[in-house]
């Protein structure tokens, strides 16, 4: 072999052996990266409870990072339960289950205002009383999880559910001191589809295949949650007519007429279509969300909308804090969600949470938006 050959071969090993140290080192900052949160913009002096931030990496070469929030349990971490908690969409970020929901932090909406951050109060209602609570950001997108590679973004319901039994594994293997606390999977909306599967994935693929760590598994938890589309949205005349926002007379009629199909109605039947007409005239301006909160309208350059169609539920009003400093009188829920999507876009936030700058080629996003 010729001087220049061995040059070459020298210089192509150590150009390997840097590439190869360099994406060890990377993985181990991965594998390590986790944080605890004692301050956070938006609330008045150290959190009084124990808040950790972090990543875990899943699937082939981890290039999927599912960022998490951690909080412990007020009560005793020791000994209560740890719950994992996957907010709906599918692509809602922990925040909502965070800030509006679960979790120990709420905006304080009487003073927060339209022009700068929101400020958040203490939850006195929190599961974290009682649970420590794995607030997790799953799917891969969601939120600040983010993928290394373009086709880890490609996940499907069932790939998403296997991601998030691995990011249990190694979130216990890195918490050893929970493993032998009460495990339950909890979730709203559309986690009804996902929550079951990480549960068999928990029970079948791990527990009895005797992979490790033994997971604790005692069950799941589901608010609101989607479980057949045809079921789900025939539902919602039974419950109009249970909340007395359509009369008795007119949920007999179109039992009788549309046999209870609401979602796909026999078009050709004029007496079905008449009665379903008459059921959107009744709930058309009543909020669907929550039933006794008003539907907002406010001046934004966005026109928002509320329907109660079964295959849309939009609410677009992103500019309605942003674009102007006057907060309408009334509450609405929709303005956390601009709150909190401006905080989690808010360089400091993003520092404060420890969020890595290489996960950022698109904003948070509202919930409504993925």
């Amino acid at each position: 072999m010729s001087a220049i050959q061995l040059r070459n071969t020298h210089y192509r090993f150590n150009n390997m052996m840097l590439f190869y140290v360099f994406n060890l080192l990377l993985l181990s900052n991965f594998a390590a990266s986790k944080s605890i949160i004692k301050s956070l913009p938006g609330f008045n002096g150290s959190l009084p409870f124990v808040l950790e931030t972090g990543y875990i990496g899943v699937g082939e070469l981890e290039a999927v990072q599912l960022f998490y929030y951690f909080i412990e349990s007020e009560r005793s971490p020791e000994d209560d339960p740890l719950v994992i908690w996957l907010t709906g969409g599918p692509g809602c970020s922990a925040l909502s289950g965070l800030v509006y929901e679960i979790g120990p932090l709420a905006v304080d909406y009487a003073k927060s205002s339209g022009g700068g951050q929101p400020v958040f109060a203490l939850n006195p209602y929190s599961w974290t009383k009682i649970a420590s609570i794995i607030f997790i950001d799953a799917p891969v997108g969601t939120g600040f999880s983010y993928s290394t590679t373009l086709e880890g973004y490609d996940v499907s319901d069932t790939l998403s559910a296997a991601q998030t039994y691995e990011f249990l594994r190694k979130w216990l293997v890195d918490h050893p001191e929970f493993l032998t606390n009460p495990l339950y999977v909890a979730g709203d909306s559309y986690s009804g589809i996902v929550a079951p599967i990480i549960v068999q994935e928990i029970s079948d693929a791990g527990n009895e295949a005797g992979h490790q760590p033994t997971i604790n598994l005692k069950g799941y938890v589901l608010g609101n949650p989607v479980t057949d589309d045809e079921i789900d949205n025939n539902s919602k005349v039974p419950f109009a007519h249970l909340k007395t926002l359509i009369s008795d007379e007119l949920y007999v009629s179109f039992m009788k007429n549309c046999k209870g199909e609401y979602l796909n109605p026999d078009q050709s039947n004029a007496s079905c279509m008449e009665d379903i007409l008459s059921i959107k005239e009744c709930i058309g301006k009543v909020c669907p969300v929550q039933i006794l909160e008003p539907i907002c309208k406010v001046i934004s350059p966005k026109p928002m909308t509320l329907k109660w169609d079964p295959r849309f539920l939009i609410a677009d009003d992103t500019d309605i804090l942003l674009s102007s400093p006057h907060v309408p009188r009334h509450w609405c829920r929709s303005f956390n969600y601009v709150y909190i999507y401006k905080w989690a876009n808010d360089e400091t936030v993003q520092d404060a949470l420890h969020i890595r700058k290489v996960c950022l080629p698109n904003k948070y996003q509202l919930p409504d938006s993925k």
